[in-house]
């Protein structure tokens, strides 16, 4: 893996963690046997453990040793639009099994989110997504037909649709999630390998061009135990916020 040195060693103890090399509730190594490990000074490894730490991926500090509190993946927003590059930024190995690709009409519902016409033509895309080789998601995702059909000369089992399609000059500059939970379907714990009745952290994404053109509708479901989902605001950010209305609380019924 490329990059800064603190960002190796974190992509590092993270796949240690991972692969269970590092189980919850062992210590880390110690900073001066990560020091000498990477030949690094103590700054970039304990940045690396504030990364980990703000990520709930390790506790501890205060001299105390650092020690790993969960093992779960955490997915930042900034890097929802690809799969494959956030598995990869967290040093996992993504992968990808495409179960059906096909044009067909817009759905009601497809058609109310991308601004069609009930029945246009539109390009649907079933995957399941692997972390490591194990199945952790499935993708079942909407694109408008001038950008889906783009993917029927892409072998979509090759790796990140969204940065072939970026790099077929489609512009993906905005998208907007939703965040929930849903009870797995049939369909999805057979993929998935789940139990019936599970539940899977499910996001909603409709992602839309500078001009705000809609782009593709997606809802991808996550196995909780592999995923988790994080957020991180700052004061700084704050007045932005206030002033977005794309950000919004929804209340349940």
């Amino acid at each position: 893996m490329d990059g800064p040195l603190h960002e190796r060693v974190a992509a590092d103890l993270r796949r240690r963690i991972s692969a269970g090399e590092l189980p919850v509730g062992s210590a880390l190594p110690s900073e001066s046997q990560l020091c000498e490990q990477w030949g690094a000074s103590r700054g970039p490894v304990r940045q690396a453990l504030a990364t980990l730490r703000a990520e709930g991926l390790i506790g501890g500090g205060r001299g105390r040793p650092p020690v790993v509190r969960s093992s779960t993946a955490p997915q930042p927003f900034e890097t929802f639009l690809s799969f494959s590059r956030w598995a990869r930024q967290m040093g996992r190995t993504p992968g990808q099994r495409t179960l059906e690709i096909a044009r067909r009409p817009a759905s009601p519902q497809a058609a109310d989110v991308l601004g069609l016409d009930e029945g246009e033509p539109v390009v649907q895309l079933l995957r399941l997504r692997l972390l490591d080789g194990v199945p952790a998601m499935i993708e079942r995702t909407t694109f408008v037909w001038p950008v889906g059909r783009l993917l029927f000369d892409f072998d979509c089992d090759s790796g990140s649709v969204f940065a072939y399609l970026s790099g077929c000059g489609v512009d993906l500059s905005t998208a907007r999630h939703t965040i929930d939970a849903v009870t797995a379907g049939e369909d999805d714990c057979a993929l998935l390998g789940i139990a019936p009745g599970a539940a899977l952290l499910r996001e909603r994404r409709r992602t839309s061009s500078a001009d705000g053109e809609p782009v593709e509708y997606s809802d991808d479901r996550y196995r909780p135990d592999l995923v988790s989902f994080t957020i991180e605001n700052s004061q700084q950010a704050l007045p932005a916020l206030l002033r977005s209305p794309a950000v919004t609380a929804v209340p349940h019924p």
